[in-house]
């Protein structure tokens, strides 16, 4: 039976959702250089109308479809045959099959916006679109099938992701890190001046993705309910724990960052995604402190390293995603969520192993399809920019506007 409650919750929590792919665009814009601001930000604005009309015609049957032995949803509901205003039982008893469609394609579309953070100043834009079209149907639908689809294979071994840490963040972060290893370093990188130009763009997209992630995870509760209610207080509080930890470690390493601090809260927010419908606060506030460990140690790694995987998809998302979807087999509670499962501190080891598996075989699955995929594009048309149109800057060579 349809709540209107409920519906009116998942509405509204879709709309938020949908507020964080342009501030990604935003987030990312700020940090990097000015030639190239418009064309990062229109990457992002791109992936949401191409994964609109992807989801729609069949990228949501992929996902949440009747399953095809657990590995990938069936056709019945290509071209959202079937799906209406009435409820789904099998997802979401109180709100339209719409609804939950709709919601389900926010989702879809922010995943591979977050991938842009990792070839930013030097892709095609053909070969971005090509790209993430690709990678939706190839990565993200038969993991979000795996993961939640009804028959799903990690759903039925028992993997619990309440809003997407593994589906999103984990896919997005492991496959950030394999395009970035075949589209190759910018020109000039760690010679270059690569400093952000808008540290206030992507303060203002850290804001907005700290808003949005309210729909994200609340709305993933499916109904305007208690859950709805832990899940938002958890998100906050976790977001909050890992700004504070990444202020102290800039601080203790130099000064207090603005563009760290900003960083910091959206790795909180990456890190209680899996757990938010299973832990207290007390949980949410470990979870996102060691998460900001986690990211930033991962950054002076890669800097190290010097990997060009420019804004930190990896580190961020990809182990932010890693340490969450860990930490819910560690700290999830049946007393929080009588649906979920009980974590290692509330005896239950199994969750735990269960869970790094999940995390295993997605990010291995993740980087090794995108890994392909690019090369796939790199050999066919190429995926990257001449040197000339790379000096100019993209938003020039590619798009023929500037700031």
């Amino acid at each position: 039976m349809i709540n209107s409650g409920d519906t009116a919750w998942v509405l509204i929590s879709t709309a938020l959702v949908i507020l964080m792919t342009p501030a990604v665009g935003f987030f990312y814009g700020g940090m990097v250089r000015k030639k190239s601001l418009l064309s990062t930000i229109m990457m992002c604005f791109a992936a949401l109308f191409l994964i609109s009309i992807e989801w729609v015609l069949f990228g949501y049957t992929m996902a949440f479809g009747p399953s095809k032995a657990g590995l990938i949803g069936g056709l019945k509901y290509l071209g959202l045959l079937g799906v209406g205003q009435a409820p789904d039982p099998a997802y979401a008893a109180t709100i339209p099959a719409l609804a939950f469609m709709l919601f389900q394609a926010a989702f879809a579309i922010v995943t591979p916006s977050l991938i842009v953070g990792a070839f930013v100043e030097r892709i095609k834009f053909g070969a971005f679109l090509i790209f993430i079209g690709l990678w939706s149907v190839f990565v993200y639908n038969p993991v979000a099938h795996w993961v939640w689809g009804v028959g799903g294979w990690l759903r039925m071994f028992g993997a619990l992701d309440f809003a997407g840490g593994t589906v999103v963040h984990v896919t997005a972060g492991f496959s950030a890190l394999a395009i970035a290893l075949v589209i190759g370093k910018r020109i000039g990188y760690g010679k270059d001046n690569m400093e952000p130009s808008n540290i206030p763009l992507v303060v203002l997209g850290a804001v907005l993705l700290w808003f949005g992630w309210f729909g994200f995870n609340g709305g993933s509760a499916l109904a305007a309910n208690g859950l709805a209610v832990s899940a938002m207080v958890v998100t906050n509080t976790a977001a909050a724990a890992a700004a504070l930890v990444w202020m102290l470690l800039s601080w203790l390493h130099r000064r207090p960052s603005v563009l760290g601090v900003a960083t910091g809260a959206v790795v909180g927010l990456v890190a209680i995604t899996p757990a938010s419908g299973f832990v207290d606060p007390l949980s949410a506030m470990a979870i996102g402190g060691i998460a900001a460990v986690i990211s930033y140690y991962m950054i002076v790694l890669r800097m190290k390293l010097r990997i060009d995987e420019s804004l930190d998809v990896f580190a961020c998302h990809g182990m932010g995603g890693v340490w969450g979807s860990v930490a819910t087999g560690i700290f999830a509670s049946k007393a929080i969520n009588a649906a979920g499962a009980n974590g290692l501190l509330f005896g239950n080891p199994g969750q735990l192993w269960v869970q790094i598996v999940t995390v295993a075989v997605t990010a291995g699955f993740s980087f090794i399809v995108t890994y392909l995929l690019a090369t796939l594009i790199d050999l066919l048309i190429g995926l990257r920019v001449t040197e000339n149109e790379e000096l100019v800057g993209l938003d020039i060579s590619q798009h023929a506007e500037s700031v």
